[in-house]
C-alpha cells in the first residue's frame, strides 16, 4: 500500500452543487455535523478531506454521536477502517475509514461494501480513491472539505452554486500529521465546502 504525499486532490467534475459554509469554531463545526447527520441514512457515502486542524475528528465525532453510534470515535490511521455499532440496532452504523495510507486495492480488501448497506461511511483521504471503489460510476455520495478560514476566500453570491466546468475550484495543498492542532482544539474559524454527487444527492441540502 502506498501512502500519499502530494496532497488533497481537487474534486471530482459531475458534481450536482457546492455549498461553503462558514464556521466559527468547534462547537459551530459539531452542529454542521449534526444537522448533516439528519439528513444521512445507511448507505450514504460522505467522502472527507481537511488537513492539520481542519476539525476532522470533531466532526465525526459530532456525527457519530448525532446518528447514535457507540463511542468513542477516534482517528482509524493506523487500523485504517473502525466500525462504530449504533445503540439502536434498525439505525445507521458508522464505518470510519482514514485512507491517508492506502491505495485502491487496500480500500477494497477492507470490504466496505459488506458493511456499507446499512452504514454512514465516512472516508478520510479518499477523494479520487474511494468514489469508484464504494459509489460506482452512477453512485452517489457527498464530499466535504475542512479549511482552516482563510485558506481560500468565501465565494460570493448565493448559498448554493452549481457545478462549474472541470467540478470547481482546485483546493490548495492541505498539510497532515494525522492528529487534530492545539489550534483545532481550541476552535478557530473554519469554512466547510460540502459538495453533491450522484441521484441521491441531485437536490441541495436544506438547512446546512
Amino acid at each position: 500500500m502506498n501512502e500519499r504525499t502530494t496532497g488533497p486532490q481537487p474534486p471530482l467534475p459531475g458534481e450536482n452543487w457546492r455549498r461553503q459554509i462558514q464556521l466559527a469554531d468547534l462547537e459551530e463545526t459539531a452542529e454542521f455535523a449534526r444537522r448533516l447527520a439528519a439528513q444521512l441514512r445507511p448507505g450514504d457515502l460522505v467522502v472527507l478531506t481537511g488537513g492539520l486542524g481542519a476539525g476532522k475528528t470533531t466532526f465525526t465525532q459530532a456525527l457519530g454521536a448525532a446518528l447514535g453510534v457507540q463511542e468513542p470515535i477516534s482517528s482509524p490511521t493506523f487500523v485504517l477502517s473502525r466500525i462504530h455499532r449504533n445503540i439502536n440496532e434498525a439505525a445507521a452504523d458508522l464505518v470510519h475509514v482514514d485512507a491517508y495510507r492506502t491505495d485502491e486495492e487496500g480500500i477494497e480488501s477492507l470490504d466496505l461494501l459488506a458493511t456499507a448497506p446499512q452504514s454512514v461511511t465516512v472516508v478520510e483521504w479518499g477523494r479520487g480513491l474511494v468514489e469508484r471503489v464504494l459509489a460506482g460510476p452512477d453512485g452517489s455520495w457527498l464530499d466535504l472539505e475542512l479549511k482552516p478560514r482563510g485558506s481560500q476566500p468565501a465565494a460570493a453570491g448565493p448559498a448554493f452554486t452549481p457545478a462549474g466546468p472541470g467540478g470547481g475550484e482546485t483546493p490548495p495543498a492541505i498539510q497532515t500529521d494525522f492528529s487534530e492542532s492545539e489550534e483545532d482544539l481550541l476552535g478557530s474559524p473554519r469554512s466547510a465546502v460540502l459538495r453533491g454527487y450522484g441521484a441521491r444527492w441531485a437536490d441541495p441540502l436544506r438547512d446546512q
